[in-house]
């Protein structure tokens, strides 16, 4: 099973098991991560699974929609490895992916 890597906004970092088809925002809220608020519930309607992801991986994930960069633009602590985690879809692939939960805006 992948693992995927969390940094909670303290910088804890805790390596969790994903299923392959899960959304990054599914395993994050279901390991317990509950400073990942989702609010949304993955429709990508809100920005409340935003997280920072490792450079490395960037390449790897789907292409962010214009809904996606619209609401990460609502955010001050976007950067260039912002995204939504509800729309990474977890992979084999992405086994070791390292995303850091975004600050709260």
């Amino acid at each position: 099973m992948p693992k995927l890597v969390v940094v909670t906004r303290s910088g804890e970092e805790s390596t969790v098991e994903g299923d392959e088809g899960l959304a990054v925002m599914e395993i994050i809220r279901d390991n317990g991560f509950d400073e990942l608020l989702a609010l949304c519930g993955g429709c990508c309607s809100c920005a409340t699974c935003h997280v920072h992801v490792d450079p490395a991986f960037a390449e790897l994930l789907p292409p962010m929609s214009e809904d996606e960069n619209d609401l990460l633009d609502s955010s001050d602590h976007r950067d260039a490895r912002s995204r939504l985690s509800c729309q990474i879809p977890f992979s084999d692939e992405l086994d070791g992916l390292r995303v850091t939960i975004a600050q709260e805006d």
